[in-house]
């Protein structure tokens, strides 16, 4: 398969947020900024893909600042590497106020999806060939932080995680 470049797959989503997305003290749920972040990404890895993708883990979320009632949230998800049927995927969100205008990041996270076929079955993805700093570096830091998932959850022995064994060398 002929490698994609990340931006192939970016994905923005702008909305506001409503008071029914809202907890008691007007801050944006956590639950409904993952569902959001879902969303984005599943997208971003569909273009990536060709092919329905599911959500097989969410591997990283860091809750920065709160998201107020009436700011607009823009979400960023791109492919940020492959592994023969899975994608991880990077998204980044900002959040603006509606009276300063100003943008700020406030979250982001990494998920993981699987192509699969009409069966449900997995399917080869293409791989990713970065073209800026970021997304090396991204791409980079994807082995590292599947080697690390492996091990946790059994499926790789530790002497096997070449790419985690060498930042400690």
């Amino acid at each position: 398969m002929k490698p994609k470049h990340p931006e192939a797959s970016k994905t923005v989503m702008t909305d506001l947020v409503l008071p029914s997305d809202t907890n008691p003290i007007n801050n944006l749920f956590g639950g409904e900024l993952l569902a959001r972040m879902d969303r984005a990404a599943c997208i971003a890895a569909e273009r990536h893909s060709g092919e329905v993708v599911v959500t097989a883990s969410v591997n990283h979320v860091h809750f920065r600042k709160p998201v107020p009632l009436g700011s607009v949230l823009t979400l960023e998800a791109k492919v940020s590497r492959s592994f023969g049927t899975s994608m991880e995927v990077f998204i980044d969100v900002w959040k603006e106020e509606h009276t300063s205008q100003t943008r700020e990041k406030v979250n982001e996270a990494i998920y993981t999806f699987v192509a699969v076929n009409k069966e449900g079955r997995p399917v080869p993805v293409p791989p990713v060939a970065p073209e800026t700093d970021l997304e090396q570096q991204r791409y980079d830091g994807a082995l590292r932080r599947r080697q690390l998932s492996l091990i946790l959850a059994g499926k790789l022995k530790p002497e096997e995680a070449t790419e985690l064994k060498a930042l400690f060398r």
